[in-house]
């Protein structure tokens, strides 16, 4: 695999995982104590993120191809 095809890999795989942590976190207790405010903000990080990762996966399908 070429070098710069893992580090799309590479950065997919640290970003689902951090994403996958957000979206944890959001459900938790935790998240609801928070300010109206910062759960908007961390909402949308969440979502940002999640988009960011399907940008990754098409770039990944289109060089595999």
């Amino acid at each position: 695999m070429e070098p710069f095809i893992q580090r799309i890999v590479d950065e997919k795989a640290e970003l689902d995982g951090r994403a996958g942590k957000l979206g944890e976190f959001v459900k938790s207790e935790k998240f609801h104590s928070l300010d109206s405010e910062m759960q908007s903000l961390m909402v949308e990080q969440y979502d940002v993120m999640k988009r960011y990762s399907v940008i990754l996966g098409k770039r990944l399908a289109l060089l595999n191809a």
